[in-house]
C-alpha cells in the first residue's frame, strides 16, 4: 500500500471529484484557490466523523502480497494513492476480506428518495476510491455509504458505468484546474442556499453584473452582519492571554475581562499591550487577526492569520492589471463613487442646501468616470476634496458648532491634527484602512499593491482604495454625529503641541460610535438586499477580485442617494 504524503497536491482527491461534480466552480474555490468556510453543515459533518478521522494504529496489508482467505479487517482514516491515475483518497473506514476492499464513507444526513438511495457527487467519490485500492491491488465490487442520520448503510455497486462517470469527471476536474478560470457560479440553483462557500463565491451578485441568467433578484446566502466582533485593548500596560477557549484582558487596577474566542473577529491593540505567545498562536489558528495601532491611534499592521490567504491566482491578476487600462477604469470608479458619496452627505446634511457645491461634485463624479489618465484623475479627486470640506464646518450644528468652527479656522489637516474635528477624522480613517486591509486580505489581496493608490513602503495602498467610497459615509459621518449629539466635547481632547490628541476617553466614545457604525444595515443599491457596514467591506473587496479575475466586466463602486 502507497501512502503519499497529503501536501502532495498534484493528485487530484476524491473529495473535489464529489464537489466537482456537485458544483465545479465548489471544487476550484477549494481545491484551486484554498477557499474555506464553515456552516452548519461543515461542522456537524466533522462531528460525523470524529471517530473515523482518527487512524487505526494497525499495519494494514498490502493489496499485492494478501493472501486468500485472509482474516477479516477494518481500518479508519487510511490515506491511499495512485500516481498513474493521478489520483489520491482518505477513505472514512475500509472493510477487508483478503484482497477484497470495500470503501465505506460517512454521511451526515439521511439518505435520498431515489432508486439508488445516492446522490451522484457520493457516488463517484466511492468510485474514485474504488479505482484507488483497484489500481493498489485490492479487489472492489462495492462501497458503501453510511447515512449517520440514521444509521443506515447503502451499497453503491462500482461497475463499468459509475468508473466511466467518474473519469469523465476526474478529467474535467484536471482539465479546470490547469485552466486556470474560475468556473462560472450555478445559475439559480437550489444547491447553493446551503453551500458553505455562498458567501465567497457570491454566485447571485457575480450573474448579476456579469449578465448571467435571467434572474434580477439576488438572494442574500450570507448573514447580513458577522456574529464575531473585534476586542478593541487600549488600556496600556494590559496583558492578553489565553485561557482555554476564553481571551482573559488584564488591565493594572481593573477587574480582568473575558471574552470567548469564538465571539472575536479580530484583537485591536492600541499602543503597549502585551499578547502572550499562547494567545497569538491560538488566534492564528483560529484565522483571527491581531492588528496594531500607535498609542495615537495610527495602523501599524497585524500579525496574519494563520499562514495567509492561499488564493495565489487573487494576487497574479491583481498584479496583472497594473499599467492595464483595467487599472485606470477601477482608479476612476473608485473615485467616482467617493465623490457622489460626498456629495450625497452634503446634500442629505447641509442646513441650507448649496446646490452650487452639491452640484460641482455632482459633475466631478460623472467627469472622472470617464478619465483614463491617471494625474488628471488625481486633479479631479483633489479639488473635489476641497470643494468638500470647504463645506463640511455646515455640517456641525447646535452641540458640535464649537468644532465646526474650528475646523473652518484650520481646515483639513493631519499629523499632527490641529483641532478636535481633524483628530477625530484621522482617527476614524486609520480604523478604517484597518477593516479595509482586513477585507483585502480576507479576499486573497495583496493589500499593499492599490489600483488608485501608487504602492509606498509600509502602506496599504489596496485598503486606502477600497475605503475612498466609505470615507464619508462611515468615518466623516460618525465624526459629525458624535460632535452633534454632544459625545465628544472639549473634555474628550487634550493638546500636545501644536496638535490635538483624543484622550482615552474620547478614544473609546469614538470607537463606540464607529462600531455602531458598522453595525447598522444599509439596503444594497444592486443587489436590493439589506446588509451591514462591516459586511459591505468584504462585499466590495470581493466584487473587486471578481473584475480582476475577469469574472464581472467593471467595478461598482459602493454608492447612496
Amino acid at each position: 500500500m502507497s501512502e503519499t504524503a497529503e501536501s502532495d497536491q498534484l493528485l487530484v482527491p476524491a473529495r473535489m471529484v464529489n464537489e466537482y461534480v456537485y458544483c465545479p466552480r465548489l471544487a476550484y474555490l477549494e481545491w484551486v484557490q484554498g477557499e474555506w468556510s464553515d456552516n452548519l453543515d461543515t461542522i456537524e459533518g466533522r462531528w460525523v466523523h470524529r471517530r473515523v478521522d482518527v487512524p487505526t494504529p494497525r499495519q494494514v496489508p498490502d493489496g499485492s502480497d494478501t493472501p486468500e482467505p485472509a482474516h477479516e479487517l477494518t481500518a479508519r482514516s487510511v490515506l491511499l494513492s495512485s500516481e498513474v491515475d493521478g489520483l489520491i483518497a482518505r477513505v472514512d473506514l475500509l472493510e477487508m476480506s483478503g484482497r477484497l476492499a470495500t470503501p465505506v464513507e460517512y454521511k451526515k444526513g439521511a439518505p435520498p428518495d431515489n432508486a439508488a438511495r445516492a446522490y451522484d457527487p457520493e457516488r463517484v467519490q466511492l468510485a474514485v476510491q474504488a479505482m484507488i485500492l483497484r489500481a493498489n491491488g485490492y479487489h472492489v465490487e462495492r462501497g458503501v455509504l453510511y447515512f449517520a442520520e440514521v444509521k443506515e448503510r447503502v451499497d453503491v455497486p462500482i461497475d463499468d458505468a459509475l468508473v466511466s462517470l467518474a473519469t469523465d469527471a476526474i478529467r474535467g476536474v484536471q482539465a479546470m484546474a490547469s485552466s486556470g478560470r474560475c468556473p462560472a457560479p450555478l445559475v439559480d440553483s437550489p444547491k447553493c442556499t446551503r453551500c458553505s462557500l455562498n458567501g465567497i463565491c457570491l454566485l447571485d451578485e457575480t450573474n448579476l453584473l456579469a449578465g448571467r441568467g435571467d434572474a434580477t433578484t439576488v438572494r442574500r446566502l450570507v448573514a447580513p452582519r458577522p456574529v464575531a466582533r473585534p476586542l478593541y485593548v487600549q488600556e496600556q500596560g494590559s496583558v492578553v492571554k489565553k485561557v482555554g477557549d476564553t481571551l482573559v484582558v488584564t488591565a493594572p487596577d481593573a477587574d480582568p475581562v473575558k471574552v470567548l474566542s469564538k465571539d472575536i473577529s479580530a484583537v485591536v491593540l492600541h499602543g503597549n499591550i502585551q499578547v502572550t505567545t499562547q494567545a497569538i498562536r491560538a488566534l492564528m489558528e483560529d484565522e483571527t487577526p491581531v492588528m496594531f495601532h500607535s498609542f495615537g491611534g495610527w495602523f501599524v499592521g497585524q500579525a496574519g492569520a494563520g499562514i495567509g490567504h492561499r488564493n495565489v491566482s487573487v494576487r497574479m491578476a491583481q498584479h496583472r492589471a497594473l499599467g492595464t487600462p483595467l487599472q485606470g477604469r477601477i482608479a476612476a470608479a473608485l473615485v467616482a463613487g467617493k465623490v457622489q458619496n460626498q456629495r450625497t452627505l452634503l446634500r442629505r446634511n447641509l442646513p441650507v442646501a448649496d446646490h452650487a457645491v452639491t452640484g460641482r461634485l455632482a459633475q466631478l463624479a460623472r467627469q472622472s468616470r470617464t478619465v483614463a489618465d491617471r494625474d488628471t484623475l488625481l486633479g479631479m479627486e483633489g479639488y473635489a476634496a476641497r470643494t468638500y470640506f470647504a463645506a463640511f464646518p455646515a455640517l456641525f450644528r447646535e452641540r458640535g458648532a464649537w468644532a465646526g468652527a474650528q475646523f473652518r479656522a484650520n481646515g483639513r489637516n493631519r499629523r499632527p491634527p490641529l483641532d478636535p474635528v481633524n483628530a477625530v477624522l484621522s482617527f476614524l480613517y486609520s480604523h478604517l484602512v484597518r477593516e479595509c486591509t482586513s477585507a483585502a486580505l480576507q479576499a486573497g489581496f495583496d493589500p499593499y499593491v492599490g489600483i488608485l493608490h501608487e504602492p509606498h513602503h509600509g502602506r496599504a495602498s489596496l485598503a486606502l482604495d477600497l475605503m475612498e467610497e466609505f470615507r464619508p459615509l462611515v468615518a466623516d459621518s460618525v465624526c459629525i454625529t458624535l460632535f452633534n449629539q454632544g459625545e465628544l466635547e472639549p473634555s474628550a481632547f487634550h493638546a500636545r503641541a501644536r496638535g490635538v490628541m483624543l484622550t482615552p476617553k474620547g478614544r473609546r466614545v469614538v470607537l463606540a460610535g464607529f462600531e455602531r457604525r458598522l453595525e447598522q444595515f444599509i439596503m444594497h443599491p444592486v443587489f436590493g438586499y439589506q446588509v451591514s457596514y462591516r459586511r459591505l467591506f468584504d462585499l466590495q473587496a470581493r466584487m473587486l477580485r471578481a473584475v480582476l479575475l475577469a469574472e464581472t466586466a467593471a467595478y461598482r463602486p459602493f454608492t447612496t442617494r
